[in-house]
């Protein structure tokens, strides 16, 4: 590693692309990996958490990292593949030792760890040298004063703090995607990760929790008191909202949607009325809907938004009010690509696909997945009896109710041999 900088503060690592010898991208960066003896000893790194192919994390020797450089990571590209399974001798940089609240030898001066720093011993290893704190801000100052320390100037960084705060990861998280922030919580020690979700907003606890599995789902709404969580769920995309509360005991479930709003609670149970892995369990109730008077610019401006995903603002529904579902009367659908090809100021009814026959909500996922590859769709209307648009059922609604129901958790905890 004889061209990678001196010493690397770890906060910046995280992200950081993985490259093999060739030049191709292996993974990213997650986390490092230290052994921590004793506060007057500075903690060996192990190596990196990396994450790869399926959001699996493996363990990256630092013997197998050959340079740190220019915003990248370089590797001997001989990985070893098996899933990370931390040791209790090890300790995760990002995930527990940022936001120990450290105390400098010999002083008054405490604050919370924001980085640390790692460079090369004479012995070629690497080791944690410096701590980064911040002392609680005073008066107007909202950030308090900060200091960079040697290891053996403070106290407080080799045992887990019961009172740790979730300030700097809190930070990382709201930076990364949601499925990437998943990956994280899902890995943090039980006391950890109800302190870091207590923490999140309630939009991004929401955006976190559609990507974790089942059973993390369930324990995480366990760390909020029923309002919070009540909160929580009028965040989540109602058809995921409806497979979380469908897990928990019926008493609760009851309770939950008794303190949702009303027209929350109502598509949520309107949603799990319907059987199991059909057109009606599996669909979204937020697709794009206009009046037959909107124009081509007003569609646009719609799909715009970026909380959609690809598959929503792929169609828009145009339907006789009402417009929330159930609306009035289907009259067709409009694709994106005509839409961009059509003058904005004129009608979006102009540019209908009326030919395109919507699903049932009783179809069966077999007959949704056919007729989606039948006909090119990455989203589908699904109507009633009457032609009322019920909702929408968009490629990964049907992914999600195709693959194995704990294919997040199999994902996260594939290859769970302890890493060599």
């Amino acid at each position: 590693m004889s061209t990678s900088p001196s010493r690397i503060f770890v906060a910046r690592l995280v992200g950081l692309p993985i490259f093999d010898p060739q030049g191709d991208q292996v993974g990213k960066v997650r986390d490092l990996v230290v052994s921590v003896r004793s506060e007057t000893s500075a903690p060996r790194v192990l190596g990196l958490v990396a994450e790869v192919f399926g959001r699996r994390r493996i363990f990256v020797p630092m013997t197998r990292v050959t340079n740190i450089d220019a915003g990248q990571v370089y590797t001997t590209g001989l990985l070893n593949m098996r899933r990370f399974e931390q040791r209790p001798t090890e300790t995760l940089v990002i995930g527990e030792m940022l936001d120990r609240t450290a105390k400098v030898i010999g002083s008054d001066i405490s604050g919370a760890v924001y980085d640390v720093a790692m460079e090369q011993a004479r012995n070629r290893d690497w080791v944690l040298s410096r701590v980064a704190i911040m002392e609680p801000g005073h008066g107007l100052r909202r950030r308090g004063q900060t200091h960079v320390l040697e290891w053996q100037e403070v106290t407080g960084l080799t045992r887990q703090q019961e009172t740790q705060a979730a300030t700097q990861l809190l930070a990382k998280l709201n930076e990364m995607r949601p499925a990437d922030a998943a990956t994280v919580i899902h890995d943090l020690p039980r006391e950890r990760r109800a302190a870091v979700v207590t923490e999140l907003d309630d939009e991004r606890l929401a955006d976190v929790l559609e990507e974790l599995p089942d059973e993390d789902q369930v324990e995480i709404l366990q760390y909020l008191d029923n309002e919070r969580a009540a909160d929580v769920l009028e965040e989540m995309s109602p058809d995921d909202a409806a497979d979380l509360i469908a897990d928990l005991a019926p008493e609760t479930a009851a309770e939950l949607l008794e303190l949702m709003e009303p027209s929350d609670a109502e598509d949520v149970k309107r949603l799990m009325s319907y059987a199991d892995d059909t057109a009606g369990a599996m669909m979204t109730v937020e697709p794009v809907i206009l009046p037959p008077d909107a124009t081509i610019a007003d569609a646009l401006a719609h799909v715009r938004n970026p909380e959609l995903t690809t598959s929503l603002a792929a169609l828009v529904y145009v339907c006789r009010p009402p417009l929330e579902p159930p609306t009035g009367r289907l009259i067709g659908v409009a694709h994106i690509q005509k839409l961009l090809r059509e003058p904005p100021s004129t009608l979006v009814a102009g540019a209908l696909d009326t030919t395109l026959d919507p699903l049932r909500p009783d179809m069966g996922m077999d007959q949704v997945a056919a007729h989606m590859a039948t006909y090119n769709l990455v989203a589908a209307p699904v109507v009633d009896e009457d032609g009322r648009l019920l909702g929408a059922v968009t490629v990964d609604d049907l992914l999600d109710h195709m693959l194995p129901e704990n294919w997040r958790e199999l994902m996260l905890r594939r290859g769970s041999a302890a890493h060599g």
